[in-house]
């Protein structure tokens, strides 16, 4: 029953317009769920998402920063977002570098609250 949670919010992030990529990775770096278009380590990426996200959270909490928003890391053709989905969660894809960010980022924050809700 948790995999096909899982895999129904995988499905959701992949349906927005623009993601390549995308995972549900646990806050201590373990992927649950994921597409990928690409071979890759995923041990890493998982372990490394975490590990942004949680610098760039006590990061925001050093100067008081009351609600941190997703973590983007650009390229030329793509961005990596990452994005908190509750305490258990977070939610790492790869967008094309076409994508409508902030369209991208209200549905993937949509699915990361409704993760945060039941997860």
């Amino acid at each position: 029953m948790l995999k096909d949670k899982i895999a129904a919010f995988i499905e959701k992030i992949r349906a927005v317009d623009g993601v390549i990529a995308c995972a549900l990775v646990s806050r201590d770096g373990i992927i649950a769920g994921k597409y990928f278009d690409r071979e890759l380590n995923e041990p890493w990426f998982g372990a490394l998402t975490a590990t942004i996200l949680a610098s760039a959270e006590s990061a925001g909490n050093l100067i008081g920063m009351k609600s941190l928003g997703p973590v983007t890391i650009w390229a030329a053709d793509s961005s990596i977002l990452v994005m908190g989905a509750g305490d258990h969660f977070l939610i790492a894809t790869l967008l094309k570098g076409t994508a409508k960010q902030e369209e991208a980022y209200s549905r993937i924050g949509a699915v990361a609250s409704e993760i945060g809700r039941v997860m």
